[in-house]
């Protein structure tokens, strides 16, 4: 190897480390959680439990390029269903939003304009906490998926499953966050 083509190298090599480290990673956070725990307000006031129903805040950063929406979800994998619980779940949220304050998608809450709740496993749209069986503890996983469509054309009666599909086919990333909840 010429000298020429080991400086060439290593200042490519040192051009993509910079790229790299300057990258941002895709990231979700969320402030309604205190050290990983679910708050009581955002347990569901049903089946027993007590809660306030109030969605967690919200913010990410970080989103591809590109990104000209988000689809947010909320799902319980350790529900005693056989297929987990969708709490939330929301479509066409714009590219310009980066964070959802506590209860935005709550009773009363206010979502971005544009913003399409989805219905969840209860049948309706809207957030529904978390609400697991006495003495258990689940794992509530937050998505924030990045899409390279302004929207996705859904039908009323879309499904987190039919979401989920048109979200793979337009997918530029996800960030996810899992916070446990217990009872």
């Amino acid at each position: 190897m010429t000298k020429t083509s080991m400086i060439a190298g290593a200042l490519l090599a040192a051009g993509f480390a910079s790229g790299v480290a300057q990258a941002q990673e895709f990231s979700v956070h969320s402030a309604s959680p205190a050290n990983g725990q679910l708050r009581q307000a955002q347990f569901a006031n049903a089946f027993g439990c007590t809660g306030k129903n109030l969605s967690p805040q919200l913010s990410w950063s970080g989103a591809p390029q590109g990104t000209k929406s988000y689809v947010i979800t909320m799902f319980d994998p350790d529900a005693p269903t056989g297929s987990g619980w969708w709490h939330w779940v929301l479509a066409n949220v714009p590219a310009k939003v980066s964070e959802l304050s506590e209860g935005a998608g709550s009773a009363g809450g206010k979502l971005p304009a544009g913003t399409l709740e989805v219905r969840g496993d209860t049948g309706q749209a809207g957030y529904f906490g978390a609400c697991p069986p006495a003495g258990q503890t689940h794992n509530y996983v937050v998505t924030v998926h990045a899409l390279k469509v302004d929207t996705l054309e859904l039908p009323p009666t879309a499904t987190p499953a039919m979401l989920g599909f048109m979200v793979l086919g337009n997918s530029l990333g996800k960030a996810t966050l899992t916070i446990k909840g217990a009872r």
